[in-house]
């Protein structure tokens, strides 16, 4: 007997709450890392102590918001609109590089202001969502298509190359290899050619090569990892303050709010300097807190990889865990010295907020994922896709009456999805 779930009437189940928690965990250190390292910045550059936190806290709760509605909402439904998505990142991307409407800091046009009490936002941390979605959509629909060079490795590459360039030009180098990290990490996850992936990574890796050493700030980050003791006061000053921090804290730390370092000789102390901030006030305890909840959330994101009800939810939380892992691996990589520094962000837990907002989002959109998943435990094991509108078949095993034969067991092939 075959019991059918219509795909529009599927059965969902609570959230992965243990995913809700270790998220509020990591926000609210956040929201207190980002107090303890910038009021003295926000004293002296806006006459407010709480300038900073107050937005990160705004931030918190629009994100929070964006996640909730996202999770009851059914992410099958972000499919079709994955191309409007796509088409309002480029807008973005493409709007702060026109005069007038980027906002310049630092030398880089990242940010677009919308004017009154409202902070800058930057599209690129939008983008990251927007492109998953959509990366996450294409591949679902192309199935083996993805095997092939012309209609499915090619075009993914091209647009990935695409919104690559539109943020070097801003320029954000950092941001560009997350990107193109998390999403060939979702084309591999997808079963692309191996061969493929290793001549993409191979170009890839020269061209990042020549970027690294034509950027004066580029190649300043990397005399800065691998001879930063050469010139401590100058283009080194940044990485060994950092971890001077980092190791003044010793085991438990000097105590949250008695950072000497947050005043100013730790440049961005409270954005992708704010893990050597903890580690300076909370120690190796905190630090490994802090590692260990990022641990707990990739495990519980692959429990919803594996039990995600089809390709797209899957490729999605492949795409959105990716994200975060690269994220947290490059900032941390960078303030401990094992990676040249990059201004990434700590997920969750920096200042910034479009960063904030688009994680949270993102967490959303996997915790509608696991809403909608397959349960482990379900009778007859796992549900089976009968054709391409994702339509559920679990298959319960029926006891034969006595002198009736045993039903012939058959196998029913899963249809191609559609193309998107």
């Amino acid at each position: 007997m075959a019991v059918t779930a219509h795909p529009t009437r599927l059965k969902t189940s609570g959230p992965d709450y243990m995913i809700v928690a270790a998220v509020t965990v990591l926000v609210v250190m956040g929201i207190l890392a980002v107090y303890s390292s910038s009021f003295a910045l926000g004293l002296l550059e806006f006459g407010d102590a709480n300038y900073f936190v107050v937005r990160q806290v705004m931030f918190a709760v629009l994100g929070a918001t964006a996640m909730w509605l996202l999770m009851k909402m059914d992410y099958r439904q972000l499919r079709w609109l994955s191309p409007l998505l796509m088409l309002a990142a480029i807008a973005g991307l493409v709007a702060v590089l026109l005069p007038g409407i980027g906002v310049e800091r630092n030398g880089a046009a990242r940010w677009i202001y919308l004017g009154g009490p409202v902070p800058p936002l930057q599209p690129s941390e939008f983008a990251k969502l927007a492109l998953i979605i959509y990366v996450a959509a294409w591949l679902a629909g192309r199935g083996d298509n993805i095997k092939t060079w012309w209609l499915g490795f090619f075009p993914c590459v091209l647009l990935v190359g695409f919104v690559a360039g539109l943020i070097m030009m801003q320029p954000d180098m950092g941001t560009t290899i997350v990107i193109v990290a998390t999403t060939m990490t979702m084309v591999f996850v997808a079963g692309a050619s191996l061969t493929h992936l290793a001549a993409f990574g191979g170009v890839a890796g020269v061209v990042a090569t020549i970027l690294a050493f034509s950027g004066d700030y580029r190649a300043d980050r990397i005399f800065a990892f691998t001879s930063a003791e050469d010139d401590p006061s100058g283009r080194g000053f940044h990485t060994l303050q950092l971890l001077i921090a980092l190791g003044s804290g010793g085991v438990d730390g000097i105590g949250l709010g008695a950072s000497r370092q947050k005043f100013f000789y730790v440049p961005g102390a409270h954005t992708d300097g704010i893990f050597a901030i903890i580690g300076e006030e909370l120690g190796f305890i905190g630090c490994a807190i802090v590692l260990g909840v990022f641990a707990f959330l990739m495990v519980r994101g692959f429990r919803v990889i594996f039990r995600a009800r089809d390709d797209f939810g899957a490729l999605l939380a492949v795409g959105i865990l990716s994200w975060i892992g690269y994220q947290a691996v490059i900032n941390i990589g960078g303030v401990t010295r094992m990676l040249p520094l990059t201004g990434i962000p700590l997920p969750f837990v920096s200042y910034g907020g479009s960063a904030l907002l688009a994680m949270l989002a993102g967490i959303g959109i996997l915790l509608s994922v696991s809403r909608y998943g397959v349960d482990g435990k379900a009778v007859g094991g796992k549900p089976t896709t009968v054709d391409g509108s994702d339509t559920i078949v679990r298959r319960v095993k029926k006891r034969p009456e006595r002198g009736e034969a045993p039903p012939r067991q058959t196998r029913q092939r899963r249809a191609p999805e559609a193309t998107t």
